[in-house]
């Protein structure tokens, strides 16, 4: 479903997508199945959005960033693409930006170019992100450090005694070289 007060100029969009009034869509942009763009978002032609993507109002991306499946953008998050910006000065590339499968990106955060969010990590509302973040870690702050780790869900783990991190359902992790690895039963 697009909104007939959007302006989309890409076929390449899943077709149980929703995009809502006052979004831009470039003609290059590939955007996934059963994703939902709120209305005032923008999508420059070099970008690639999964499946099962939620953008909140106020998201523009530009070019070089990559959204993989299951990922939640909050409102205003905003993207950077030029370490250098200047006026009617481009780079010969911008620096790409990944967000891994299912990581949440809170309401107001800024990410800079050059930057990938680990696969489910969470980054709290109004972050300043100038560091690429781990799978799973829980970020926060001015500039965003990890003070946690979360599930697939979003709950806060806690660390126990025995060295293993458990979510509120009884599931297990383990730090295994700095990353955080599911105990499979």
């Amino acid at each position: 479903m697009i909104h007939t007060l959007a302006d989309v100029k890409s076929k390449n969009i899943g077709p149980n997508t929703h995009i809502w009034q006052f979004s831009v869509v470039l003609e290059k942009a590939v955007i996934g199945d059963f994703c939902n763009l709120n209305c005032h978002t923008f999508v420059e032609n070099d970008v690639v959005i999964g499946d099962r993507v939620t953008i909140k109002s106020g998201v523009f991306l530009w070019d070089g960033i990559t959204i993989k499946d299951d990922v939640f953008l909050g409102p205003n998050v905003t993207f950077t693409n030029d370490v250098y910006p200047r006026s009617k000065q481009y780079p010969e590339q911008f620096k790409p930006v990944v967000i891994h499968q299912g990581a949440s990106i809170g309401a107001g955060s800024t990410i800079l170019g050059g930057i990938e969010v680990g696969k489910y990590a969470l980054v709290g509302a109004a972050s300043l992100v100038t560091k690429s973040i781990k799978p799973y870690a829980l970020v926060i702050g001015h500039p965003a450090k990890q003070i946690g780790w979360v599930n697939e869900i979003g709950q806060k783990l806690v660390e126990k005694l025995d060295g293993f991190w458990e979510c509120p359902n009884g599931i297990k992790y383990k730090l295994i070289e700095g990353e955080l690895t599911k105990i499979l039963k």
